[in-house]
């Protein structure tokens, strides 16, 4: 099926916004953005005072691993695997619930991807999957996977160590448990290699028989896709030592790193900036539920953008609602986030932490056909995400509840 939705202000996010522009849609794809354009064969949908944008993306969330109405218990959510302090072999994907109704909730409040992961109860958690929020079977609605490795710093790691009467318990214990993870990675790495190689020389097939491989570990295997930077790390990290910390374990090993939270974030804004770190900011709305909370303000993730740093922001989702992205950006642009810039931090820069800009993120020719008509400028709170589209299909409508 091919539309034109015309006659709407779009926000291209990657261009100049368009007035009176068109966007045209086909199938699941989009053909093309921009004024003037030739509608011939198209279904028409008018869009007069309306405003088009990208669906939104929220690059880290529980939704469908901590379900909506679980419940606080452990055994009410799939969303930690505590058995161990290091499990680089979970995966998310594996947890998650088409079901859950933050799914319904995304789409609800225009959040068409979603990076999901676990908790944060580990040094080294499992591994990323990048989804659409509308679907019935999971592995239909992912995009990437595995798209990153969740690492944590801090109280979380510690906190359950202690709990579980077992390492880590202390900071340094979460890093040496990081490093002894990567350096056994490093010496798997070095088997296998030797493996190959004494194939290769070996010139007697009867022998070449009897050289027996390492044994496969799939956790070791996740670890090497880090050092390869296949993948990033995502770490959590709230205090501005734990940010540092996480920065040296990563020019320690190599590998690319994006922090998750950053609740200190603008105390080492430079450091940031100077190392090229992304930064996942959030959520920016809650209670200091923590020590390490006690120092956010609203104001960090501005403070981050305006200095020059990458930014994107999050909700946590189910911890913060889903449908409340949008109002996350709001309150950043009342701390100073400049509002010609802002669209960015839940739609173009998440994609490119998530790694799949190539397909959505912004509204460009050949991109995946997810985009939002709001009843007014997408910026100002009072007004609503009316229709939400994933792949070209219409997955939710604003209709008066009486």
């Amino acid at each position: 099926m091919k539309k034109a939705f015309i006659n709407a202000t779009i926000y291209p996010v990657d261009e100049d916004t368009i007035e009176n522009g068109t966007l045209l849609v086909e199938g699941s794809k989009i053909i093309d953005v921009g004024k003037g354009l030739s509608t011939d064969g198209y279904e028409i949908i008018d869009c007069r005072g309306l405003f088009i944008t990208p669906g939104f993306i929220d690059p880290h969330t529980h939704t469908g691993v901590w379900e909506e109405g679980a419940g606080p218990g452990p055994g009410n959510h799939d969303g930690n695997e505590m058995s161990e302090p290091i499990t680089p072999y979970t995966r998310a994907l594996d947890s998650v619930h088409p079901e859950d109704y933050d799914f319904a909730d995304a789409r609800m409040g225009g959040v068409t991807t979603l990076g999901i992961t676990h908790g944060s109860a580990n040094a080294i958690g499992g591994q990323f999957v990048v989804m659409k929020s509308y679907g019935n079977v999971a592995d239909e609605m992912v995009i990437r996977e595995p798209a990153g490795l969740k690492m944590a710093l801090g109280e979380n790691p510690k906190r359950v160590g202690d709990t579980k009467n077992r390492a880590p318990t202390s900071r340094m214990g979460v890093a040496y448990l990081i490093r002894k993870a990567f350096y056994d990675a490093i010496e798997y790495q070095k088997d296998w290699d030797h493996f190959y190689l004494s194939l290769a020389n070996e010139q007697d097939d009867k022998k070449k028989e009897l050289i027996r491989e390492p044994r496969y570990d799939i956790g070791k295997e996740a670890l090497i896709k880090v050092l390869n930077k296949e993948i990033p790390v995502r770490c959590h990290a709230h205090r501005a030592d734990d940010i540092i910390t996480a920065i040296r374990l990563s020019e320690e090993f190599g590998y690319d790193l994006v922090i998750e939270h950053a609740t200190e974030g603008y105390k080492v804004v430079d450091t940031l900036v100077e190392k090229n770190i992304p930064v996942v900011v959030g959520p920016a709305f809650g209670g200091r539920a923590k020590r390490e909370l006690i120092h956010m303000t609203l104001a960090n993730s501005a403070i981050i953008h305006n200095k020059g740093g990458f930014v994107s922001l999050i909700t946590d989702s189910p911890f913060n609602p889903i449908h409340g992205l949008r109002d996350n950006l709001i309150w950043a642009i009342r701390e100073g986030l400049p509002e010609n810039e802002a669209l960015k931090l839940i739609t173009i820069n998440p994609a490119k932490i998530l790694g799949v800009d190539d397909r959505v993120g912004s509204l460009k020719a050949g991109k995946d056909a997810d985009f939002l008509l709001f009843n007014g400028d997408p910026l100002d709170s009072r007004n609503k995400v009316i229709k939400t589209y994933i792949d070209g299909k219409l997955v939710f409508e604003n209709k008066p509840a009486f």
